[in-house]
C-alpha cells in the first residue's frame, strides 16, 4: 500500500513537471521558429541568462514582496479565524461580517491600496501588508466559519450529553472539524497573498518590490529582466503554495490518511 502511495504521487508530481519542462521547450521554440522580437515574446534562454546574472536583484526583490506576503499572510489567517469564532458564537457578528466581506472583495485592489498608501508615510510597507491582510481575511474568515457550521451532529449531541461549555465545544469539536476547511482557505490565500503583494507594490511604496522592478525592466527595454522577475514572482507563488500543503501534510494527520484511503 506505501509502495502504490508513494508511486501515486511521484506520478501525480511527474505530469505537471513533464508539462511544463514541455511548455518551456515549445515556447523556446515557436520563437526561434518564428524570429519573434525580444520586446513583444523573449526566448526561455535569454530569460534564464538574465535570471542567472542578475539573480542578486532578484532575491531582493523577491525578499521584499515574499515579507509583505507573508506578513499579511500570517495577520489574514490569525484575525479570519478568530473573527469566525466569535461569529460562530454570535450570530449577528457573522451577519454583519459576511455582507461586509462581499462588499469588500468587491472594490478593486488599486482603490483600497492607494486609499492606504495615503494614510501612511511615503515607502511605508504596511499600506501592502494591509492589503494582503484584508484579501486574506474574508478568505479564511468564509471558510472556517463554513467549517465551525459543519460540526458532526453526533459529536454535539455527546458535548451536549457532558454539559459542555461553548468553549469546550469550540476546542473539542468546532474548531478540530473546521481544520480541513481553514487549510483549504490557506492553500487558496498563499499564492492570493503573493499577488495581491505584488500588484500592491505597483501602486506606491518603495521602489524594491517585484510589483515596480517589472515595469521598470520594461520601461528600460530590459524585457528579458522584466521576465525574469516575472519568473521569480511565480516561484514566490508556487513557494507559498508548496509551504501551505506541508503545512497541511503536518498539522492535519487524520486528513492525511482520509486522503490516501
Amino acid at each position: 500500500m506505501n509502495t502504490t502511495s508513494l508511486q501515486r504521487k511521484v506520478a501525480n508530481a511527474a505530469v505537471p513537471v513533464a508539462f511544463g519542462v514541455g511548455f518551456v521547450l515549445l515556447w523556446e521554440f515557436l520563437v526561434r521558429w518564428r524570429d519573434i522580437k525580444q520586446f513583444i515574446l523573449p526566448r526561455p534562454s535569454m530569460i534564464w541568462k538574465e535570471a542567472v546574472n542578475n539573480a542578486g536583484f532578484l532575491r531582493s526583490a523577491a525578499t521584499v514582496s515574499g515579507t509583505n506576503a507573508l506578513v499579511g499572510l500570517v495577520c489574514g489567517i490569525l484575525i479570519g479565524c478568530a473573527v469566525a469564532m466569535i461569529a460562530n458564537r454570535f450570530k449577528i457578528l457573522a451577519e454583519l461580517v459576511t455582507p461586509l466581506s462581499a462588499a469588500i472583495s468587491a472594490i478593486p485592489i488599486v482603490v483600497i491600496v492607494s486609499i492606504l498608501n495615503n494614510m501612511f508615510r511615503i515607502g511605508s510597507e504596511v499600506p501592502r501588508r494591509l492589503m494582503v491582510t484584508i484579501v486574506v481575511f474574508f478568505v479564511v474568515f468564509i471558510n472556517v466559519a463554513r467549517g465551525l457550521r459543519q460540526s458532526n451532529a453526533t459529536q454535539m449531541e455527546l458535548m451536549r450529553s457532558y454539559a459542555a461549555s461553548p468553549s469546550q465545544v469550540m476546542k473539542k469539536v468546532r474548531f478540530p472539524n473546521a481544520m480541513p476547511f481553514l487549510f483549504t482557505a490557506i492553500k487558496i490565500a498563499a499564492p492570493l497573498a503573493v499577488t495581491t503583494a505584488f500588484v500592491s507594490e505597483y501602486f506606491g511604496g518603495t521602489q524594491d518590490g517585484l510589483g515596480q522592478k517589472i515595469p521598470a525592466a520594461m520601461a528600460n527595454s530590459k524585457d528579458p529582466l522584466g521576465w525574469a522577475y516575472v519568473g521569480a514572482a511565480c516561484v514566490l507563488g508556487l513557494g507559498f503554495f508548496i509551504a501551505a500543503n506541508v503545512l497541511e501534510y503536518v498539522a492535519v494527520p487524520w486528513q492525511r490518511s482520509r486522503n490516501s484511503g
